[in-house]
């Protein structure tokens, strides 16, 4: 989340982004969201591949979004973002992963900006979707990566 979030609710939060508030924009500036960095731990620790996805394609914003992650020591992934003329659901085809955990996206227009439901048909059927309350975090998430597969939303 932008660091300008620091402090205020969920819901301020997506005021704070649906308003444009300045620092929503400063991507190198973000910072996780609770404790994701953990979470994000536990699922490495059983053996779980994370790929980060990211909207940006600009090559500058992604950088600067590679090094957030660095930065706040999220563990070792690679950094998935759209390239060309790739729309976000491109980028998650393209990685097929087995869970895709994604935020609803309350701010900028609901599941409309979503990926998991643009993605074709028989490719979503291979993709565990779980989506999380937007500014809402992980940490309800289980710890159990193999729970995680049965998260009903």
């Amino acid at each position: 989340m932008a660091r300008g979030a620091v402090g205020h609710t969920r819901e301020e939060i997506v005021v704070q982004v649906k308003n444009k508030e300045a620092s929503v924009k400063e991507y190198g500036s973000y910072i996780p969201i609770k404790n994701a960095v953990s979470k994000i731990k536990k699922w490495v620790d059983q053996g779980a591949e994370i790929v980060y996805l990211t909207s940006r394609r600009n090559l500058k914003e992604v950088g600067e979004i590679k090094e957030v992650l660095r930065r706040n020591m999220f563990l070792v992934g690679t950094l998935e973002y759209r390239k060309g003329l790739e729309e976000y659901k491109d980028v998650a085809e393209r990685v097929m992963p087995d869970i895709l955990v994604e935020d609803d996206c309350e701010s900028i227009g609901g599941e409309k900006e979503m990926t998991y439901p643009h993605i074709g048909e028989s490719k979503r059927q291979r993709i565990r979707s779980v989506v999380v309350k937007e500014f809402g975090g992980i940490d309800e998430l289980p710890d159990n990566i193999d729970l995680l597969k049965t998260v009903t939303q």
